[in-house]
């Protein structure tokens, strides 16, 4: 597992499954409420280091002064963080004695709790783990935060001036790779008994490094960067470093790389904190299994009639399924098609006043070969929201999955007719999009919608977006929507699993094959992730649902015949990224007293 603490959000909010983080509110509105405004004016002091630790990060944010800048690998960086995250979190305790409104409170006590949980996972990586830095991946997302479509043409070139910082060509700069290498050694040196990464884990990274080396050139050839002065050869210096990088991976860090991929059983607990699971994991598990059962038992039901409805010979949902995939769209169908989709469901969402939908289109598109090999699933990227332009999410659909010996396993999960459906309803809408759309459009603190931002918090929604489409979705779509749902509690029984281990990757790899009929691509993603990618985060989506459903369930029960779903799952987006916990008090304290009143 990589341990790199130069962001201040926790590293499996970084990039998951379902998002590229993130979108803070407006900050520069005049118009936003005082309190926010307040709010946000604490909340700065959080961002102010997160900018000097992720220079990346930020200027993919919308902060200004940080397109030229990168992630800090030089000696002493953990301490530098720790003193900076704990100044921070002392000035806004101070902060918190003093404020009276309610709402200021309850922000800083969320940006308190995020800068102490930093702290504890930073501090448990640095006890635990050797500095193992996936440098390549780390310097593309750090060009392609900057070599974006939606990115002003202006801040574009400081791709370059980046470039020439990792590649160790700006005067008094070392090589990245060089740098990643020295901490390593130097930890490895002292004698600690710190667990190395992962042997598939680091193999991974080295068939994805040409892939990430490409993309870098062709995200250079589409903007025209590389014809600036200098930008060839920093390139080119780039390619041999990575080389050199792998060399020395090969050599040095994968003959003593660990072959079992658990983690340390406290640093596993410290994930699952992170992403929002509030419960133990044996407990998530028995829930998700009775889930399983009863989510099977329905596709069982519906698999005959869709069996019918297509003539298929074989009624058994795994063969209703694999049939159904058959039904495969070309590369250049794929777009078109799910534009279709898009729309249609728009349709839906007004016809049956499930939410509001904003006037602007919804953005997807096919992800490049560096994006699947550093994202294999498909996922939602909002666009840099501080100091919004205008700028959009997109929708980017994955096509493949690579493995340790770099052969490409493509997927056949998203690209058939009946496929579609809920997957934009997740990523889309009324998913994802709309869930990130709210918070910058309709104003939330940076509290709220960057700092207040788990796995639990995002990936509930987009479950729950799901559940809300799927009645009105053709029966293909509707038998394919509970297969989606059977994966996300699949998950919450394989990954515990798998981390306490109390199944092999084998047998897991079966589950997913023969009882969830995911492609072989796609199965062995999933065993990824639950291994190393992002041990602990896919329990989150479940999780997450189950809460968005027992709140829908207890506010009908309250509310009765004034129960208005539109105005619920509004309200429910209005309030950003809150935990279930004050989202829960939200509706009780704000939701239902105001509905009760018309």
């Amino acid at each position: 597992m990589q341990r790199y603490p130069a962001s201040l959000v926790r590293p499996a909010a970084l990039l998951l499954g379902g998002v590229f983080l993130l979108a803070p509110a407006r900050a520069h509105d005049t118009d936003i409420p005082a309190w926010i405004a307040r709010s946000n004016e604490n909340a700065q002091v959080l961002v102010n280091d997160l900018a000097k630790a992720s220079p990346e990060f930020a200027s993919r944010m919308g902060v200004p002064g940080y397109d030229d800048k990168i992630a800090d690998l030089t000696p002493g960086v953990e301490d530098r963080t720790r003193l900076a995250l704990t100044a921070s979190r002392d000035e806004l305790a101070k902060r918190l004695m003093v404020e009276t409104d309610p709402l200021v409170r309850q922000d800083l006590e969320i940006l308190i709790e995020s800068a102490s949980n930093q702290l504890v996972s930073n501090a448990l990586n640095q006890r635990l783990m050797l500095p193992y830095v996936d440098v390549a991946q780390l310097i593309f997302f750090g060009e392609f935060s900057l070599l974006d479509d939606q990115i002003d043409a202006a801040r574009r070139p400081a791709a370059l001036a980046r470039l020439k910082l990792y590649a160790g060509l700006a005067p008094g700069t070392k090589p990245a790779t060089e740098l990643a290498k020295d901490r390593y050694l130097a930890e490895q040196a002292t004698g600690h008994r710190l667990l190395p990464p992962y042997k598939g884990e680091v193999e991974k990274h080295l068939t994805a490094m040409p892939r990430y080396a490409a993309g870098i050139r062709q995200l250079y050839a589409k903007y025209g960067i590389d014809k600036l002065p200098g930008a060839p050869a920093a390139l080119d210096a780039l390619d041999a470093q990575f080389k050199a990088y792998g060399d020395w991976i090969r050599t040095t860090v994968l003959p003593t790389a660990r072959s079992d991929y658990r983690l340390p059983p406290e640093l596993y607990a410290d994930n699952l904190k992170n992403i929002g699971l509030d419960i133990p994991p044996q407990e998530l598990m028995q829930k998700a299994q009775l889930a399983f059962t009863e989510i099977r038992n329905e596709m069982r039901a519906l698999a005959p009639l869709v069996a019918k409805q297509h003539g298929f010979a074989d009624p058994d949902y795994r063969a209703v399924i694999r049939a159904l995939k058959k039904d495969q769209i070309t590369k250049a169908e794929v777009e078109p098609h799910y534009r279709t989709v898009i729309t249609a469901i728009e349709d839906i969402i007004r016809r049956e006043k499930i939410l509001t939908l904003p006037d602007r289109p919804m953005l997807m598109r096919i992800a490049s070969e560096a994006e699947n090999a550093a994202q294999p699933a498909p996922h939602y990227q909002p666009p840099p929201l501080i100091g919004s332009k205008g700028e959009q999410g997109v929708f980017v659909l994955t096509t493949g999955n690579t493995d340790a010996s770099g052969k490409q396993a493509g997927f056949d999960d998203f690209t058939y007719k009946a496929g579609a459906w809920t997957l934009t309803a997740h990523e889309g809408r009324p998913g994802h999009d709309l869930q990130f759309a709210a918070m910058v459009e309709r104003g939330v603190s940076l509290a709220r919608s960057l700092f207040a931002f788990n796995s639990v918090n995002v990936e509930g929604w987009a479950l729950y977006a799901e559940a809300e489409t799927k009645p009105y979705l053709p029966l293909d779509g509707q038998l394919i929507a509970l297969q989606h749902r059977l994966l996300r509690a699949t998950r919450a029984i394989l990954d515990p699993m798998l981390n306490l281990g109390l199944i092999t990757r084998e047998r897991a790899l079966e589950v997913l094959l023969q009882d969830v009929c995911l492609s072989d691509g796609m199965a062995n993603q999933e065993v990824d992730r639950y291994t190393f990618r992002a041990p602990g985060q896919a329990t989150a989506y479940f999780y997450g649902y189950t809460k968005l459903m027992e709140l829908r369930t207890a506010t009908e029960i309250t509310l009765g015949a004034k129960f208005d779903r539109q105005a619920f799952n509004d309200f429910l987006i209005s309030q950003g990224m809150l935990p279930p916990a004050l989202l829960a008090k939200a509706v009780r304290e704000q939701f239902i007293p105001a509905q009760l009143k018309k």
